[in-house]
C-alpha cells in the first residue's frame, strides 16, 4: 500500500529571463522504488474560458530520474537523466511542441517527507535550443494536515 503524506513545495524556478518562485500545497507518494509528488496548478484567467484553469502536476523521482508530468488545462511530459536527450512534449489550447531536454545536473535529496530536489538542462523545441533553466524545489511535511 501506497504511504501519502501532505506536504508544501516550493520551486525556484531560473532561466535568462529571471526567476520565478511558486509554492503549493500537495502529497507525497510512496510507491514501489519510486517517490511521487503531486500538486494542483491554477492557471489565472486563461483566453478561452476568462476563469482559472486547472493543470495537476505530478514529479516522478527515480535513483537518477525525474519524469515531470502534467495533466489538465495544460498537457505536458518532460523526462530528466544526468547526460541523456530525452523526448517531450507540451500541449495547451494554442500550441503544440514537440520538446526534448539535455540535462546537466540533477541531485534529489529526500528524507522521511522532507527533501530538495533540483535539476538544470537546457530545453529544445523542434530541435532548436530555447534557453538553459535551473529548477529547485523544496518539500516540506504540512504540519496543517495529517498523512495516510
Amino acid at each position: 500500500m501506497p504511504k501519502k503524506h501532505r506536504v508544501r513545495i516550493r520551486i525556484v524556478s531560473e532561466q535568462e529571463q529571471g526567476q520565478t518562485i511558486q509554492e503549493f500545497q500537495g502529497e507525497r507518494i510512496d510507491k514501489d522504488s519510486h517517490i511521487y509528488i503531486r500538486y494542483e496548478e491554477n492557471l489565472t484567467d486563461t483566453p478561452l474560458t476568462g476563469e482559472a484553469a486547472k493543470t495537476m502536476t505530478t514529479l516522478k523521482l527515480g535513483s537518477d530520474t525525474i519524469k515531470l508530468i502534467r495533466h489538465g488545462a495544460i498537457q505536458s511530459e518532460q523526462s530528466f537523466r544526468v547526460g541523456s536527450r530525452l523526448p517531450g512534449f507540451y500541449r495547451s489550447p494554442f500550441v503544440q511542441l514537440q520538446l526534448s531536454q539535455m540535462t546537466s545536473r540533477l541531485q534529489i535529496d529526500m528524507q522521511d517527507v522532507a527533501g530538495t530536489v533540483e535539476w538544470a538542462y537546457e530545453l529544445f523545441a523542434h530541435e532548436e535550443s530555447t534557453g538553459h533553466f535551473k529548477v529547485s524545489l523544496t518539500i516540506q511535511e504540512d504540519p496543517d494536515h495529517e498523512s495516510e
